[in-house]
């Protein structure tokens, strides 16, 4: 592993002046419908977008560090990027599921968390816009390596149901290929704008993609590399500035299990193990259904088994212990 880089760059956007100069460009007439749900006419913006970048981090010796924990929770749901009260003592992050070319297929017709994401929070869109046009680099892997993307105080100004509902025009759902094939009428029925606009802090990271067969202690070890980074940077942006460090917590789901073709229990586990090593507070792992729920609930006991078994191993040890399991990469969803 290399040593550790951290920040790369920080920039501080004006929403506003953000939306205005650098508008997002939603090609898809199913994206343009639900934009004009998002943001009418004559729309207001405010705050500010703090854009960070940064560099792959070594992974510690050990799981015990400092003796601290992380509380794990499931819930069997999708991101509701729900409203926190206002307050310094937690700082929350919403994973987006990204390609190595940050918000590249936003404005397009696909649909999955990546694209859904900015479709709900569009001053994400008008942020590759602006970094298109500067001297930053929207890459989330550099050179083979991690550089995740953090960006802080996003407003989210719609949602979109993607749910099967035949009796509003998607029978099939909108999530993935199926929303490009929607009537503009299900989509603006499926849009509903959130008034005033919620905040979000958005953590970018991209996991690996279509590999085949069985997963390399190489492979294993560059995962859990990229959520150690991407989870520490969360950690450590959330306490900059700050009297006193908050609780951090991340939410997340089957990263890298859809069109990437990932092994769900397998990047479940790497997920909670990269949590416990970055130190966060609280990782909040959303399933969807029973059985996400089921998957993640095999990678929990291996977490447990691999924690009760920490004192005796070093790092590399229990990369080694989850290869010998012997992983197998899936197929992709197609979305």
């Amino acid at each position: 592993m290399s040593l550790v880089t951290g920040l790369i760059c920080r920039r501080v956007f004006d929403t506003h002046k953000l939306m205005t100069e650098f508008p997002p460009r939603f090609s898809h007439r199913n994206k343009q419908v639900a934009f004009r749900v998002a943001c009418p006419s004559g729309s207001t913006y405010s705050g500010q977008i703090v854009f960070s970048r940064w560099g792959m981090m070594s992974l510690p010796g050990t799981l015990d560090g400092d003796g601290s924990r992380t509380t794990f929770e499931a819930r069997e749901d999708y991101f509701g990027y729900e409203s926190q009260p206002e307050r310094d003592s937690v700082v929350e992050w919403y994973l987006n599921f990204a390609h190595e070319d940050l918000f590249c297929a936003y404005g397009g017709p696909l649909f999955a968390q990546d694209e859904m994401q900015v479709t709900e929070h569009p001053a994400l869109g008008a942020l590759r816009e602006a970094l298109l046009q500067s001297d930053i680099e929207p890459l989330t892997v550099a050179d083979g390596e991690p550089t995740p993307a953090l960006i802080m105080g996003v407003e989210r100004r719609c949602r979109v149901a993607i749910d099967r509902n035949p009796a509003l025009g998607r029978p099939d759902g909108l999530y993935g290929n199926n929303f490009s094939w929607a009537s503009a009428d299900a989509i603006q029925k499926a849009t509903q704008a959130i008034l005033p606009p919620t905040i979000t802090n958005v953590l970018a990271m991209e996991a690996p993609a279509c590999g085949e067969g069985r997963y390399s202690r190489d492979e294993i070890a560059h995962i859990l590399c990229t959520v150690f980074t991407g989870f520490t940077a969360a950690r450590l942006e959330s306490n900059r500035d700050k009297p006193q460090p908050p609780g951090v917590v991340v939410h997340t789901g089957f990263w890298g299990c859809g069109a990437y073709g990932g092994n769900r229990i397998l990047m479940a586990l790497l997920q909670l193990l990269g949590a416990r090593l970055a130190r966060l507070s609280r990782l909040v792992f959303h399933t969807g259904d029973a059985a996400g729920t089921q998957a993640y609930l095999q990678a929990s006991r291996i977490m447990q088994a691999v924690e009760s078994s920490a004192r005796s191993q070093t790092l590399s040890g229990i990369v080694a212990q989850i290869e010998a399991i012997g992983w197998h990469w899936g197929v992709s969803d197609g979305n």
